[in-house]
């Protein structure tokens, strides 16, 4: 008998640019007596730019391929990462198997219930409660009520929210939603085991708690584990395979160091000075960075730093609002597995920044004896306006380099490996 439990076959997924699914049939005639005229689309969100963005990844008519002729197999116990930059087809190719889509073509097999936890309060009815929503969705899973019963006790205390489990889910917050959804998805003994992105909302520890119940769930029950994450550290501690996924074609189908060496090498770009690029944000965009670069060693728009060396990191931020605001400006450092090396706030040095309003401001923030070991660095930031966040760019600003450099003052540049992320300065003496 086969011991294969995911079959996917010439899988494939398109989308029409243009398409009006505004799930109100107001809207969509609205919009549609608009293209009629030759008028602007009253739907469409104020920027007015998301449809140009989006036809650039479109063919000549019009189709996005969010997933091109897709084979794979996944056998029992196995636990497959998912990887790729965002747009990919990663979380299209598991709302597919998850049987929240259905593709244009291809053919899906899959043998056992399929727990899935892909986005905030998946399966979760916001007016029941979250003991509720426990029983609604083992029903929905084929699971009996005395099965359930075993479970609820275990599930409650792994979410480690006993204290609102008779509250409706809607008042809960995202964390605690993460944590609800994840513990039934992980405890009512679904065969495969679906998580996407989603873990990033938990706190570290919870994060921790969770990557530990997906090992155990393969490695001890013997259950299937499909985990699509940006964060590189957890696959490769987690998976034994991965696909990486490129433009919604597999790019590389590979034991999982192989795969996340293929996925940096994509990664390596040059800083983006101009941050306007950058799509993947969030926040009220009331303020906002517009621009970045990085000096260092009397050098402008530079994309390598020599270890020990200082390095000022400049940012150019816009107001545009019609008032003034107190900004606080954050970034983070991250290794090339994205674990997150440090993060730096103004706020922590007490500094807030007023920036009328329509204006810009440039924000310099001088890092000396950067105390980083050589490699790759991404960088992202985030603004807060007034204590509210304005800018999120959760794509990275960029990757620069660190170069091997006189970091302990001795006259020679460190090795190339060092075995740590950080460098640190010690004393050094002897008694007697």
């Amino acid at each position: 008998m086969s011991d294969v439990v995911i079959s996917v076959e010439n899988l494939s997924k398109q989308y029409r640019i243009g398409a009006i699914t505004h799930r109100t049939f107001q809207r969509d005639l609205q919009s549609w007596w608009a293209r009629r005229r030759g008028k602007d689309d009253p739907n469409l969100p104020v920027d007015g730019g998301r449809r140009k963005k989006m036809e650039q990844f479109a063919d000549e008519n019009g189709i996005i391929h969010a997933l091109k002729d897709v084979s794979f197999e996944v056998k029992q116990g196995e636990v497959l990462g998912i990887i790729g930059k965002n747009g990919a087809g990663k979380s299209t190719l598991l709302k597919i198997l998850s049987r929240v889509t259905a593709p244009t073509s291809g053919c899906v097999k899959i043998k056992g219930r399929i727990g899935s936890l892909l986005e905030v309060g998946t399966g979760f009815h916001p007016e029941l409660t979250g003991r509720e929503n426990i029983y609604m969705n083992g029903a929905i899973l084929g699971m009996k009520k005395r099965e359930i019963d075993r479970k609820l006790t275990e599930i409650i205390d792994f979410s480690g929210v006993e204290q609102f489990i008779d509250t409706p889910v809607k008042r809960y917050s995202s964390g605690m939603y993460v944590r609800l959804a994840f513990a039934v998805a992980a405890h009512l003994d679904p065969e495969i085991l679906v998580v996407d992105e989603v873990l990033a909302v938990g706190d570290a520890e919870f994060q921790k708690k969770c990557l530990g119940k997906m090992d155990d769930v393969s490695k001890k029950e013997g259950r299937t584990v499909l985990f699509v994450s940006h964060n590189m550290a957890a696959v490769r501690n987690l998976c034994g395979r991965c696909l990486l996924l490129k433009h919604g074609c597999i790019a590389v189908d590979a034991p999982t160091e192989k795969a996340i060496e293929t996925y940096m090498h994509m990664n390596d770009i040059e800083i983006k000075n101009d941050l306007g690029e950058i799509t993947d944000r969030s926040g009220t965009r009331d303020v906002i960075f517009s621009a970045f670069h990085i000096e260092s060693n009397g050098k402008t728009g530079i994309s390598s730093v020599f270890t020990g060396d200082d390095a000022v990191f400049v940012f150019t931020l816009r107001n545009r609002s019609r008032k003034k605001r107190a900004v606080d400006l954050g970034f983070s450092f991250h290794s090339s597995l994205e674990e997150r090396l440090f993060v730096l706030y103004s706020s922590y040095q007490d500094q807030l920044f007023a920036i009328d309003a329509g204006a810009e401001m440039i924000v310099r923030c001088l890092i000396r004896d950067l105390p980083l070991s050589p490699g790759s660095v991404w960088i992202r930031g985030r603004l807060l306006a007034d204590g509210i966040e304005s800018d999120y760019l959760r794509e990275p600003v960029g990757v620069f380099s660190i170069l091997p450099g006189d970091f302990y003052r001795t006259g020679r540049a460190m090795s190339g490996d060092i075995g740590a992320l950080v460098m640190v300065r010690g004393e050094w003496s002897i008694d007697g």
